[in-house]
């Protein structure tokens, strides 16, 4: 992918703390802002704290979806041999955009889903009834008007700077996700941690991305998304070094804190969510740029953590219905066995044909349809205004959708 090469790290968003108490989901004390960190509220459901799940699906598959599948892939990428990294190249582009765009389509099936009643608050907090409102109309007009002002204009200045806001929206969004799938970890496996150790983990989080995107802006550059322009910007030394001070400081106090938390308990962690948050931070982020080939499978991978939430999500939501036991009436269907499933399967397939509408085929029909000046704007204006718009999005979709008090995640995703 052509923006992540620029170290425009991908589109979930991640930092409710999750509940200290071993009664409660989340701590009262706990704040409400929006992240794909998946909590559920301090008044959920007695029926959904009773009996928590261990796993997602599994502790194999758990695993590889929420990080560990870069414990595996990336070494081995790191050493192919250059007379097939073409050929591979090819297959791991592909990939990505066979995993990548669906996470994305999903977001849009839940977020609007039922979206006016989501409106008129029905069910919903007056708060997030605003949010619902603010990321579902307002957002997505604002960068409409900005994207139609800037090509009317034929402004490629000012369009490219949507470029840089997306770099740094979409590295924030892996921080916030790697945390959040080791607090949705933690309540799996009902090992806690407390409000001090989740302070240096969001510190450490922010200090690593916040390193990792003054590195992409060490000198004045101008580079290239779908045909346009953009600049990065100038950072002095100075900063530079104090952020990489920070940065180290804050892993080391990281690294002691796990550590002693694995003591004390036992040799007791969350592990897939410790993966989840190191390979997040590390391997997605930090040293992302020391192998081209990790640039391609890496939104793929980070995909897989938000598929692995969302589709348990959705399969809560179908096992809720009344028929969902029930077996379809043709031969052939009947073979995928309760009928939720094929709800599920149809779910899946749906987000696929959403992400190849939103970052290919429309945007390839309108090019081909709607005359603008390319030799100012390039051949792909339509492309690079997709990309940027469903990545930047994503992030406002998430910040409603996975946040405290939302009745919907509160009740199907830990059942």
């Amino acid at each position: 992918m052509k923006w992540f090469t620029h170290r425009i790290l991908c589109g979930i968003r991640l930092r409710r703390h999750l509940a200290e108490q071993p009664g409660r989901w989340l701590d009262k004390r706990s704040q409400g802002e929006g992240t794909m960190a998946l909590h559920l509220s301090a008044d959920a459901p007695a029926s959904a704290a009773v009996t928590p799940q261990k796993y997602l699906f599994g502790p194999f598959i758990d695993f590889f979806m929420l990080g560990g599948s870069a414990l595996v892939i990336l070494p081995v990428l790191y050493f192919v041999p250059l007379r097939y990294e073409a050929a591979l190249t090819l297959t791991m582009f592909l990939l990505s955009h066979l995993i990548n765009q669906p996470h994305f389509g999903h977001s849009y099936q839940i977020f609007y889903r039922n979206f006016a009643r989501k409106v008129r608050g029905e069910g919903y907090s007056r708060s997030l009834q605003i949010r619902y409102i603010l990321a579902g109309i307002v957002v997505p007009l604002a960068m409409i008007a900005f994207f139609a002002y800037g090509a009317l204009t034929g402004n490629a200045r000012l369009l490219g700077n949507a470029t840089n806001a997306m770099g740094f929206f979409v590295g924030w969004h892996y921080v916030k996700q790697g945390y959040g799938m080791l607090m949705v970890d933690a309540v799996l496996k009902r090992k806690f941690f407390s409000d001090q150790d989740k302070k240096v983990l969001l510190f450490n989080g922010y200090a690593v991305w916040l390193f990792a995107w003054l590195q992409t802006n060490v000198v004045i550059t101008q580079r290239q998304f779908w045909g346009l322009d953009y600049y990065t910007f100038a950072v002095p030394p100075w900063l530079i070094t104090i952020a990489m001070s920070i940065a180290a400081a804050s892993s080391a106090a990281t690294a002691v804190m796990f550590i002693n938390r694995w003591r004390k308990h036992g040799g007791a962690l969350p592990y897939n969510g410790v993966v989840a948050y190191v390979v997040s931070l590390y391997a997605w982020i930090l040293f992302v740029t020391l192998n081209p080939l990790w640039l391609l499978v890496v939104p793929a991978m980070h995909s897989l953590q938000y598929l692995a939430v969302v589709w348990r999500y959705q399969t809560n939501v179908e096992r809720d219905r009344a028929d969902a036991v029930e077996r379809l009436g043709p031969k052939v269907l009947s073979t995928l066995g309760p009928v939720y499933r094929l709800r599920v399967l149809a779910f899946i397939i749906f987000g696929a044909l959403l992400g190849a509408l939103g970052f290919w085929l429309v945007p390839m029909a309108l090019t081909a349809m709607v005359p603008y000046n390319q030799a100012v704007l390039g051949s792909s204006l339509f492309l690079f205004i997709a990309w940027i718009f469903i990545n930047v999005h994503h992030y406002f979709l998430d910040n409603v959708m996975w946040r405290r008090g939302n009745p919907e995640v509160s009740k199907y995703l830990f059942r």
